[in-house]
């Protein structure tokens, strides 16, 4: 029957997605030879410049400079860079009262978007490696030691990791350790299929310009695979940051980073070739072509569901139908109680976060099918603290 078909192959798609392909990855990645991290010396270490973006980030920028400052690496092999994308707050000011200790503003006037910023101030440098980070990101003492050793000569960019605090500790999500997860196996088979604005490495000669529509830490790395070098992953390179955020404010901004990653995965259709990028194409393809359909596969399945229970009442259909009518419950309960302002229990909370997640993906394909990009960011007003 034809919506049995559809309905068990777009589970299978979504079983792949979410249980399936952190398998597989495993099991390639225990068969493949690992890169071991380089153990410089100070006199061995690259230059080193960091880039970091800013747009009104007058409550952040002194502390993100001061942590700079404080990095375990060589003053003589690093320099500090704030692009400010016409900020119209006290951020050049405050970047500019640093300047005796290194620290260089470079103010570009126009609102061009972080992408195209940093097009402009990595061609002005002549830095062995370019880390790029936000004005939001504490890095660990020893960030950029451990992004720079893990540079090989087939090599072009280095993934660091993103953690987050809330009130001074840890806070992590469930969706966010998964992909902590898939990127660090990524790295182990073949390229890790996408960065982290927050904190990611360059050689310079490796570094690609890249069209100003582009979401810069996915385009990036997608350019250097293209180019035919590898993307690693530095799960010891840690930068932290604190947060907030609302479930309606993190829906916004992952409607903005879907809707500019599909803009910029057009340009990228190439690294799907299973023939040229065998690995890599696979990775692409399950990480982030399917993830990003998945809220259509499921809308698929609840039909095909209901189509099927109607038809044959099959018990396995109505036990399905069931699962699927008690995770959503269980989401539209979550998102009662998060609008309450109540505590919202792992088994409530999960459901709507996920449910939230997936509104994020219909939205941003929404805005791709009108043709619709988001090239610039606000920041958002912080009021959590340490």
């Amino acid at each position: 029957m034809l919506g049995e078909i559809i309905f068990w192959s777009t589970a299978l798609v979504l079983i792949h997605v979410y249980l399936l392909y952190p398998g597989v990855l495993y099991g390639l990645s225990v068969v493949r030879d690992q890169v071991e991290p380089y153990d410089l010396n100070d006199s061995d270490l690259p230059a080193v410049t960091l880039v970091i973006a800013a747009y009104n980030e007058e409550e952040i920028i002194g502390e993100k400079i001061q942590n700079s400052l404080e990095l375990d690496y060589p003053d003589e092999h690093l320099d500090i860079v704030v692009f400010s994308d016409a900020s119209s707050d006290s951020t050049d000011r405050i970047v500019r009262s640093y300047e005796d200790a290194g620290v260089r503003l470079e103010r570009i006037e126009g609102r061009v978007g972080k992408t195209e910023c940093q097009n402009r101030v990595v061609e002005g440098l002549d830095s062995d490696i370019v880390v790029f980070s936000d004005a939001d990101s504490m890095y660990e003492a020893d960030a950029i030691r451990k992004l720079v050793a893990k540079f090989a000569d087939n090599v072009g960019c280095v993934v660091g990791e993103l953690r987050y605090k809330k009130y001074g500790v840890e806070a992590e999500s469930s969706y966010r350790a998964f992909e902590k997860l898939i990127k660090r196996l990524e790295a182990k088979v073949s390229s890790t299929a996408g960065g982290n604005g927050s904190i990611y490495a360059v050689k310079r000669d490796s570094y690609v310009p890249l069209p100003a529509n582009h979401i810069s830490d996915f385009s990036e790395p997608l350019a250097i695979v293209q180019r035919g070098e590898r993307v690693e992953y530095a799960a010891e390179a840690r930068a932290w940051e604190n947060t907030g955020e609302t479930v309606e404010s993190e829906m916004s901004r992952r409607i903005r980073i879907v809707t500019r990653s599909w803009h910029t995965f057009f340009d990228y259709l190439g690294l799907l070739n299973p023939i040229r990028y065998p690995l890599f194409s696979f990775e692409l393809l399950s990480h982030w072509v399917l993830r990003w359909l998945s809220p259509l596969l499921l809308g698929l399945i609840a039909v095909t569901n209901v189509a099927l229970v109607l038809a044959d009442a099959h018990p396995i259909y109505l036990l399905t139908l069931f699962a699927q009518g008690t995770f959503y419950l269980l989401a539209l309960i979550g998102g009662v109680m998060e609008r309450l302002d109540r505590s919202n229990p792992r088994i409530t909370y999960v459901p709507y976060y996920f449910v939230v997640l997936n509104y994020s993906l219909v939205a941003g394909l929404r805005n791709v099918v009108r043709n619709r990009n988001i090239v610039t960011w606000d920041t958002e007003t912080r009021t959590d603290s340490d």
